[in-house]
């Protein structure tokens, strides 16, 4: 009995043991982990030259406003690239970053390099840098804003369906699948798609030095390569950042060698839905799909 008892004891000692020490590995961890942390932000602690990637459909993203905002409030970032591969997206979103990137800029030089793709809302956004570059082979242009529907009733009368909308007035929720679009819904919705039209051309004219004819004439929906858009003045220069470094050192004295720091976007906390949102969505289902509203986008298909 001595002999099981002094064993038990033995045993629960060693399980304390093991205890404290899976404790102080877990604390050893937590403090390299911190210490690694605070080591990573030190080095990105000097002066830096700030870059964003702006690529794939845009759309209102409060979270990239607030990186934007950051860079320029922090006194560390000399400069900011703006890299775009977009193809647009809604034109508030383009508007928002266009006013965010303008507001940037006066207080330190923001130079856009337009990649493989920036059109519509992706030129958009380009306009708000101080000077914009793009390769000979990049596509641009398409300044323009569309409002697509789709007229399903030749095919839900074939069905058999015969869809009901009880509305406030007629023009209440033109255009839709639902129902023939009229004329006068067709002039309504056509004043709205000028209206914002006309905004993209004053922004357009304001920032490229052109007339008010010329922009008209260039912002039609057409797509231009660099080369042509250069030609246009569209853009000041090919080149990609390699060109914008050099752009900044000789124009705003920003040193070429000071180091290429991307913007961190704090997405914060996501619900399990937003994860799941975030994994598939673009799986499932594309994303110009998921957008409501006026937009500029180039519909290459």
């Amino acid at each position: 009995m001595t002999f099981e008892s002094d064993s038990l004891i033995d045993r629960k000692r060693l399980k304390r043991r093991l205890s404290l020490w899976r404790l102080a590995a877990l604390v050893a961890a937590t403090a390299f982990g911190l210490a690694l942390f605070a080591g990573l932000d030190r080095i990105d602690s000097g002066n830096h030259v700030a870059r964003l990637t702006v690529s794939g459909v845009i759309v209102e993203d409060d979270d990239r406003i607030e990186a934007i905002r950051k860079v320029a409030r922090d006194k560390r970032a000399k400069a900011l690239i703006i890299r775009i591969n977009s193809p647009g997206g809604t034109v508030v979103g383009g508007q928002s970053l266009f006013r965010e990137l303008r507001e940037l800029a006066a207080g330190k030089p923001v130079v856009a390099v337009i990649g493989t793709l920036g059109t519509s809302g992706g030129y958009m956004v380009a306009i708000g840098g101080d000077r914009i570059f793009a390769e000979s082979g990049s596509i641009t242009g398409s300044i323009g804003v569309i409002l697509q529907s789709t007229d399903l009733t030749g095919m839900l009368e074939k069905l058999g369906v015969k869809a009901v909308a009880i509305k406030s007035d007629p023009l209440k929720a033109v255009p839709s699948p639902l129902e023939p679009l009229t004329e006068e819904g067709r002039a309504a919705v056509q004043k709205v798609v000028s209206d914002t039209h006309r905004q993209f051309l004053e922004m357009v004219a304001e920032r490229r030095g052109l007339n008010p004819e010329r922009a008209r004439e260039l912002g039609d929906g057409r797509i231009f390569t660099g080369a042509q858009a250069l030609a246009n003045g569209l853009i000041d220069a090919l080149g990609g950042e390699s060109e914008a470094r050099e752009w900044l050192a000789e124009a705003r004295g920003v040193s070429a060698d000071l180091p290429l720091r991307d913007v961190r976007i704090n997405r914060g906390t996501r619900n399990l839905f937003g994860l799941v949102e975030e994994m598939f969505g673009k799986v499932l289902f594309s994303e110009r799909l998921t957008l409501d509203g006026l937009v500029s986008v180039w519909h290459p298909e």
